[in-house]
């Protein structure tokens, strides 16, 4: 997208490249970098130089889908990505102002010496972020300072000024949920390394949209496929959905892979054709199914993989064969119909086990507020689903011993384990 934009004579506004999968470093260096921390990571890693160049070349650095990005397993390089950006911030500053001016501007603040050393270790880099720029660190801080009376003396002026440098970086994080409840969310997260940062908001945070239309349905393992199979139907001959010149696009949603190839293959025996979206998939096979699902609709059976960062025009329905299982999910899900001023449905299938999710969710709509007070259930509800998984067949293994009347040993239970049966 950023190739494509083109100023009125028609060149090219900006030269974009991307670093991702089998993707190398450009040869020519680009105005814009798209890349995963990951991929960028590895590539400045190999090479001492290009990592120091890279970043000092960096202005702003945007983070899109950032409750993803700064939670689970990219939490890590996330930040170790951040802390040598910032780094970078300060031996650019500390080039331009001498370690005695910034001292200065420190006592002018007043904030004390032991205040200063405080603040010391809360923006420290990790072991493996720095230490490659430790021996050039210590060879700057002597060559600055020339008037210090010994390297010693510098190194402890600058331990102090250290926190106030020169900002010479714009960091940007977006994103459509960004819970805040909870010391361990990306809010406050952020909220903890950007304590002076600007937050900016839509009316629509952490709420669905009022265009939608929502139906809501309580399924059992034995309506479950009917109820599937009825509610994509109502989608296609639903007379309350403007189509794209015809083109009818529904989305169905499942919570893993297995999950979406079985309904995958419950669609096809019942004649409805469909597509396959999930991390299974290669990029190349997730590519054309984008295209063919934009070119020609249809029903589109997807993880939350498909949740985030998928823009498709015109998606008029939204179902989810397996409920989210945070709000964060469901928001982001729905979230892919009723776009850009257009209508959409939206038909929810739950189950007992997440009935309590589903009417928080649903009170907030109701009284008009922000889902944001069931973000942090996410893990009581996960818990009482386990829990549920659990009990269950165990009750089923007491009852198989009453009505045997023989003896029955279980082997004891583990939360990943399966239960055996062992006759004596």
């Amino acid at each position: 997208m950023a190739n494509s934009l083109c100023s009125d004579n028609g060149g090219t506004i900006v030269n974009a490249a991307s670093i991702c999968g089998r993707q190398g470093w450009p040869i020519r260096e680009p105005d814009i970098i798209v890349t995963t921390p990951a991929a960028l990571l590895n590539h400045v890693d190999v090479d001492r130089r290009r990592r120091m160049e890279f970043m000092r070349g960096v202005k702003y650095v945007v983070f899109d889908e950032a409750d993803m990005l700064l939670c689970g397993s990219f939490q890590n390089k996330v930040i170790r990505l951040i802390q040598l950006l910032r780094y970078d911030e300060k031996l650019l500053s500390r080039s331009k102002t001498p370690v005695s001016e910034l001292a200065t501007k420190l006592e002018e603040s007043s904030l004390s010496t032991d205040d200063a050393l405080d603040l010391e270790g809360e923006d420290e880099l990790p072991p493996e972020a720095i230490s490659d720029e430790d021996d050039d660190d210590k060879e700057d801080i002597v060559i600055i300072n020339d008037e210090a009376e010994s390297v010693k003396k510098t190194r402890r002026e600058w331990r102090r000024v250290r926190k106030h440098y020169e900002r010479s970086k714009q960091y940007v994080f977006v994103a459509a949920t960004l819970p805040v409840n909870g010391k361990k969310t990306a809010g406050a997260l952020l909220k903890h390394m950007f304590s002076d940062a600007e937050w900016v908001s839509g009316n629509y945070l952490h709420r669905h949209n009022p265009r939608l239309k929502q139906r809501w349905i309580e399924v059992s393992v034995d309506t479950q496929v009917k109820e599937l199979i009825n509610a994509v139907n109502h989608g296609l001959e639903s007379e309350d959905l403007d189509t794209d010149g015809g083109i009818h696009r529904t989305m169905v949603f499942a919570n893993t892979v297995e999950a979406a190839e079985a309904v995958a293959k419950i669609l096809n025996y019942t004649g409805l054709e469909c597509l396959r979206y999930h991390k299974n998939c290669t990029l190349e096979e997730r590519a054309q199914t984008l295209v063919d699902f934009h070119e020609k609709g249809g029903v589109l059976v997807c993880t939350d993989a498909a949740a985030r960062g998928v823009d498709i025009p015109n998606v008029l329905h939204v179902i989810q064969a397996d409920f989210a299982t945070s709000a964060v999910d469901f928001l982001h899900r729905i979230g892919r119909t009723a776009r850009a001023g257009q209508n959409g449905l939206v038909t929810s299938m739950y189950t007992e086990s997440n009935r309590e999710l589903v009417q928080a969710v649903r009170q907030a709509g109701e009284l008009g507020l922000p889902v944001e007070t069931a973000f942090s259930r996410k893990r009581s509800f996960r818990n009482k689903l386990k829990k549920k998984e659990i009990q269950q067949p165990l009750k089923r293994v007491f009852q198989l011993e009453r009505t045997q009347g023989r003896c029955t040993k279980v082997r004891k239970w583990h939360r990943c384990s399966n239960i055996t049966y062992i006759d004596s």
